[in-house]
């Protein structure tokens, strides 16, 4: 039997879900908390291993067919893996993803090999030791940096993710471009969002994604435009002659909403059509309810049948109209 394909109220399709299987993560990245941290959610009231699988059953039998395991930071949450492998092996999932800061990575590399993730983001936001230091409040940049070299080595597609953050790291841009030279890897340069728990940090932001491409092609003139693939976020660039390739994400200026093909469900289990929204449905309420499955499915069609038009909409439609949330409760 075919799986169906979704589609919102605004005629695009779904099949991506971003999860978070945790809230937990062992940085303060500057952009995406307090340097005092948050206030983490007892376990009990995140959702277990066995209702994400219960979760990722329902969404692939309704033609979700990519999924992304997200944070907090993922191996944080005691025995991953053994979810990983339980996803890795559902009906209907047909790309396994993971975005993780590299520092607990290392050790599970050949297994996800093996698994066959299709890919790994790493979270790298500076070449720089302190200012790594600076940016994330700790000293984890020697992990981080050799996770990448055995991910290099293991032949996983990789894409570094990197926030771009005025006084912080614009220095890195040009050396983080300089990483795809050799390397058959991609390099992504995002606008920072008010994802931190406190708030946009300027009045207003300085580094856009127009801002960050006319630095690199200041360094690079030659710098090519490469064909974007379908319902990508990045605008993807290849500097000639270079192994990989430079992408610029519109995170806060929301360029690519018109195609936007992902959802998000938080580490409790909260369903966000939309980054910028507050949440629209509370699934582990529903699966400790008692709710069956076409229950719960019925739930989902119709909160993708009122997803905004873009993250303005979304960010007009909050009760609270300003955005503290950090980005670990969310789902990186």
């Amino acid at each position: 039997m075919m799986t169906p394909q979704l589609y919102d109220n605004h005629g695009r399709p779904i099949n991506y879900l971003r999860l978070a299987v945790t809230d937990r993560c062992n940085l303060r990245c500057f952009y995406c908390m307090p340097e005092e941290g948050i206030h983490y959610l007892p376990k009990k009231e995140l959702l277990s291993f066995e209702e994400i699988e219960r979760l990722i059953r329902i969404m692939a039998s309704l033609g979700i067919s990519k999924i992304r395991l997200t944070g907090g930071e993922p191996f944080v949450r005691t025995d991953l893996m053994q979810l990983i492998r339980k996803i890795a092996a559902t009906d209907g999932v047909k790309s396994l993803h993971l975005t993780t800061n590299g520092i607990l990575t290392g050790p599970h590399i050949e297994e996800l090999k093996q698994l066959g993730i299709a890919s790994i983001n790493l979270s790298l936001d500076t070449l720089d030791r302190e200012r790594f230091k600076n940016i994330t409040r700790r000293d984890e940049f020697d992990n981080t940096w050799q996770t990448l070299q055995q991910l290099i080595a293991s032949q996983i597609p990789i894409k570094i993710n990197a926030v771009v953050m005025e006084g912080k790291n614009t220095e890195d841009i040009i050396p983080m471009v300089e990483l795809t030279r050799h390397q058959a890897i991609s390099v992504r340069f995002i606008e920072e969002m008010p994802f931190n728990g406190e708030g946009n940090h300027y009045a207003r932001l300085s580094w856009t994604y127009k801002k960050i491409l006319e630095y690199i092609q200041g360094a690079y003139p030659g710098l090519e435009k490469m064909k974007d693939q379908p319902h990508a976020t990045a605008y993807t660039y290849k500097v000639p002659g270079y192994a990989g390739d430079v992408g610029v994400i519109a995170a806060f200026s929301r360029t690519f909403c018109g195609t936007c093909n992902r959802i998000r469900v938080t580490a409790q289990g909260i369903l966000k059509t939309c980054l910028y929204d507050e949440g629209v449905l509370n699934i582990k309420e529903l699966m400790r309810a008692g709710l069956t499955d076409e229950a719960i499915k019925s739930k989902l069609i119709q909160a993708f049948a009122t997803r905004p038009r873009d993250g303005f909409e979304a960010e007009l439609q909050r009760k609270n109209k300003s955005v503290h949330e950090s980005m670990s409760t969310i789902g990186g």
